[in-house]
């Protein structure tokens, strides 16, 4: 009861967090994304070591982003996510067991999908937010 209370005050007095979470949730999606690729190269150069630690690497980082998804707000939104993160794990996995680049490229295929999806939508947000800024004002004076 007072872990709500306290998260409510913390939420409400850093609510200018909102721009870093997209910010975070993008860097999160470069660190899949290089960690995918370092791991495709890995197997290409014939690097086991490096390639389970860059897959387990990658594998964390989509686990979080799955970890984090909201199923009360996101609804349908977050339950395909749920399974894209799921079926990119599975990927990993995949990988890691056999050695094959394939998984890794039909992971980043989505992974570069998906970030170019949120970095699209955090421009919208930018510009709408920018917009809202500037109020009736500017829309008047043009």
């Amino acid at each position: 009861m007072s872990y709500n209370k306290m998260g409510s005050q913390k939420y409400k007095a850093t609510s200018v967090q909102s721009a870093s979470r997209e910010k975070i949730l993008l860097m999160l999606y470069e660190g899949a994304i290089k960690f995918t690729k370092r791991g495709i190269m890995a197997i290409e150069a014939g690097d086991v070591a490096e390639r389970g630690t860059n897959i387990g690497r990658a594998y964390d980082i989509v686990l979080e982003l799955m970890n984090t998804l909201d199923h009360k707000v996101g609804g349908e939104i977050a339950s395909q996510l749920e399974q894209l993160y799921m079926f990119i794990t599975d990927q990993y996995t995949q990988a890691n067991i056999s050695g094959d680049k394939q998984y890794l490229e039909n992971a980043l295929k989505i992974l570069n999908t998906l970030y170019d999806g949120w970095v699209e939508a955090v421009e919208g947000l930018k510009k709408e937010k920018q917009q809202n800024k500037s109020g009736d004002g500017s829309k008047n004076a043009g």
